[in-house]
């Protein structure tokens, strides 16, 4: 187990309420500037002029850390002269463990103030231990190659023993350097067509790509957000999201400061303590509530309410106004029973935003409109499958395909055949987007670079297709399985086994394998949470059924035990590090004759 302590916990936890008051306040005489800025320190600046500001609440949702953006300056300027001090320049790299917390927030911008390069890394997740986060962090601090790293009091032996031997200069418990005094010194002036930051990609494991990312793209990224969710003078952003994510940094960190928007903030793992403590905050806000998550966020919160009375009586989420949804495949089960539980609390449906985007183009691609909530479109699994609609032989079942919403004010999306043609409606192939969000590349990866890139399109490595003008995601390119020429879709084959009693999403993993005959199998990777040899064995055959019904497949099952399933840093389910650690046997499936 990896302990750490995160500075607003323990504020919360000793005299907050005489260390805190109230929140940032939500309205404020500042005019609004919609990211309209050269970079994102001018966009600090500006921000600093009002009272808006980032609050940090503990598991419980108490306020434990109040920051106003005149803070946030004031804080990031010290931090910058510290960052001078020790001899950072202008395009050095500087890591953080990107905790939820003022610290991170303050260094991030010292950082873009000293005109170096933040590089947010992960939190330790259950998965791995210790000597797998030591692996993930040192293969991340190679890519990216800083000149120091700072972490969190907790993490910061273990952030120096994954950085042992490396070039960076050294690596430092963030309070120690913090603490430390330095003169002012003259701060550079960034271009906007400078790297602004890297972003590493939740999957970003063994071959991490730290992605580029220049301060012209992140503001009209945050530009056309603040665009497509029609932002208002009362709106304030609530978020559980990781800052290493990018969702939670573009998103729900940088966003609101762009945009001079408050923010309330609730640390990732206690979200994942507390969930309904989201909805908490979310209750609290007297004004409207622009708040983000994936699918999983909003099924743990539907499966933890006891009664609808409950609901009615803890909260009030009629002001919800936004209620976005990305940064993975989106569930319409999963959303309509969100609805169901929290209906009685004012939550309306039209409230969800679904998005498409992703971390080579900033973050976002496309965007739903404002209360038009979850539209599908129903597609014949033969057409999934690659087959003509009106031929070959197929089950005829349809399948919900959730509309993504239409491209970003300057962003273009062409959906391509394996030939590089642009396809029509409806037909499903390769989503390519180009626009002023995209990457620059990847840093100092070239190989890398020139195979996502093809001149200003941004091959995303996803499969989908447009129907009149928006986008509908269908996959992941690499996750798809093909089976006698036939494509099959891992989702469908873990949908087909969720609705069986007692799973969840996140419990199935779906790939392919080559049998010791040479032939591709598909196979289903099953968390189990009996003991008993019987009734193992009863629910592989049971499992098999299922999908064979559902697909026309017979699969490979293998019962494992439960969190033995990889996530990304996001929380995500990794299909693919599931099947490495499946073949290599580190993934150890039960006996079911034991």
């Amino acid at each position: 187990m990896l302990n750490r302590t995160s500075d607003s916990s323990a504020l919360a936890l000793s005299g907050a309420e005489d260390t805190v008051t109230a929140p940032t306040p939500t309205l404020d005489d500042l005019p609004r500037r919609l990211a309209d800025f050269n970079t994102l320190g001018e966009a600090l600046d500006y921000a600093a002029q009002g009272k808006r500001g980032l609050n940090f609440f503990d598991a419980r949702a108490r306020l434990a850390r109040v920051m106003t953006f005149a803070d946030l300056k004031a804080d990031a300027t010290a931090n910058a002269y510290r960052l001078i001090a020790a001899g950072i320049k202008p395009g050095d790299r500087v890591a953080l463990i990107a905790e939820t917390g003022a610290d991170f927030v303050s260094l991030f911008f010292g950082a873009i103030y000293a005109g170096a390069l933040p590089v947010p890394l992960p939190l330790p997740t259950s998965f791995g231990g210790r000597e797998g986060y030591v692996d993930q962090i040192r293969s991340q601090l190679t890519s990216c190659d800083p000149e120091i790293v700072l972490a969190p009091s907790g993490l910061s032996a273990i952030v120096a023993e994954a950085a042992a031997g490396l070039r960076c200069r050294t690596a430092h418990d963030w309070l120690d350097f913090t603490a430390r005094d330095a003169k002012p010194a003259p701060l550079p002036s960034a271009r906007k067509s400078d790297i602004a930051y890297l972003q590493y990609s939740s999957g970003s494991t063994r071959f991490p790509h730290g992605v580029e990312i220049t301060h012209e793209a992140l503001l009209a990224n945050l530009n056309g957000h603040a665009v497509g969710v029609n932002l208002r003078r009362d709106d304030r952003v609530i978020s559980w999201l990781p800052y290493y994510h990018d969702m939670g940094l573009v998103g729900c960190l940088m966003a609101p400061i762009a945009n001079q928007v408050s923010a309330d903030y609730l640390a990732t793992e206690d979200f994942a303590r507390r969930p309904l403590s989201w909805l908490a905050l979310i209750t609290r806000n007297e004004g409207h509530s622009l708040s983000y998550s994936p699918t999983f966020g909003y099924d743990i919160c539907a499966r933890r309410v006891s009664s609808q009375t409950d609901v009615a009586e803890r909260f009030d989420l009629s002001r919800w106004r936004v209620a976005g949804n990305g940064a993975d495949m989106i569930r319409p089960d999963v959303m309509n029973s969100f609805v169901e539980a929290f209906a009685p609390a004012g939550f309306k449906a039209g409230a969800f935003l679904p998005s498409y985007g992703l971390a080579e183009a900033t973050l976002a691609v496309t965007i739903s409109p404002v209360g038009a909530g979850i539209v599908t479109d129903l597609v014949d699994e033969r057409l999934l499958s690659g087959e003509r609609e009106d031929g070959g032989a197929g089950t005829g079942r349809m399948r919900e395909i959730v509309n993504c919403g239409v491209a970003l004010p300057g962003m273009e999306i062409e959906i391509r055949d394996d030939a590089g043609r642009r396809l029509g409606d409806r037909l499903i192939g390769k989503v390519f987007v180009a626009g002023p969000s995209i990457m620059t590349g990847y840093f100092r990866d070239e190989i890398s670079t020139r195979a996502a890139l093809q001149g200003c399109w941004l091959d995303t490595g996803d499969m989908g297709y447009m129907l009149e003008g928006a986008l509908y995601i269908v996959g992941r390119a690499k996750d798809m399985i093909i089976i006698n020429g036939k494509n099959h879709w891992p989702q469908d084959i873990e949908w087909a086994i969720e609705q069986l009693p007692g799973f969840k999403a996140g419990d199935i993993a779906a790939f392919s394998i080559t049998t010791e005959g040479g032939e591709e199998a598909p196979a289903v990777l099953v968390q189990c949470r009996t003991s008993d040899a019987a009734e193992r064995a009863e629910l592989r055959e049971t499992i098999k059924t299922k999908v064979r019904t559902i697909t026309g497949m017979n699969c490979i099952v293998e019962l494992v035990p439960p969190r033995a399933l990889p996530r990304t840093s996001s929380g995500k389910l990794s299909r693919s590090k599931a099947r490495a650690l499946y073949l290599s046997g580190q993934i150890q499936p039960f006996d079911i004759a034991a």
